[in-house]
């Protein structure tokens, strides 16, 4: 992967969507895509290897987090974070504040303790579960002030994963695509089962020309009750 292209790119992109990054973000970011085209030679992390896109689609877009209005000060938790996305570039760009990245896949999760320790974000943890088993222990169930998700699952399925783990007054914060109406009716009742109100939105084009995109912040109003979530595969094979 070429690095100039790549630190190109990315700066143009953030200026473009008038987001903050500064020169040693940008460093450690692209420190980041050399670990993940690294790992990518013998273990599938992400499909995207172009330059550009891996700098708009995976970068620029996580950034943009910024946009919604939230500082993601407290602890946070990015479920099934897969190679890292948002979690790692939360970490490295948006807080300096406790980050937990959990992923369902043992390889990954080992691939993100390399990246971690490599960029020196002590303040993150990866753990290894699946998001409907973890939310349940103790340690994490309503614990966080905040909770990401990107790109993991329709948004019905998603809010039964990730409400869990939020504390009453907390956000979670979903990365969607351009078709959010569909899905938000989709997602009614779940809404209202876990105690969540939609409190924004973000709508925006990802630059040159790489897609639209949604951000949703929701805010848990009170505690839901312990059946949610409901053990694993049924939040799939039944979406609230």
């Amino acid at each position: 992967m070429d690095r100039e292209k790549l630190r190109t790119t990315l700066i143009r992109g953030c200026a473009l969507l008038e987001i903050k990054i500064n020169s040693h973000q940008v460093e450690q970011l692209l420190k980041f895509a050399d670990l993940i085209a690294e790992t990518n030679q013998h273990m599938n992390l992400t499909r995207i290897t172009s330059e550009a896109e891996f700098a708009v689609k995976h970068f620029v877009d996580c950034l943009a987090l910024q946009k919604i209005g939230f500082d993601f000060k407290g602890s946070g938790i990015d479920v099934g974070t897969g190679a890292g996305f948002p979690g790692v570039v939360i970490a490295s760009c948006l807080t300096s504040d406790p980050v937990v990245l959990l992923d369902s896949l043992e390889k990954r999760v080992k691939f993100l303790q390399k990246v971690t320790a490599e960029l020196k974000l002590e303040h993150v943890k990866c753990i290894h579960s699946r998001a409907e088993d973890a939310a349940r222990e103790p340690q994490y169930r309503e614990k966080f002030q905040w909770a990401t998700a990107r790109a993991v699952a329709p948004l019905p399925v998603l809010l039964e994963y990730c409400a869990p783990f939020i504390e009453v007054g907390g956000c979670f914060i979903a990365m969607k695509g351009s078709n959010i109406e569909a899905e938000l009716e989709d997602a009614a009742n779940a809404i209202k089962v876990l105690n969540l109100t939609v409190e924004d939105q973000y709508r925006f084009d990802l630059p040159f020309e790489m897609g639209a995109r949604t951000i949703i912040k929701f805010r848990k109003e009170s505690a839901i009750s312990e059946q949610y979530p409901r053990k694993a595969g049924i939040p799939t094979k039944k979406p609230l």
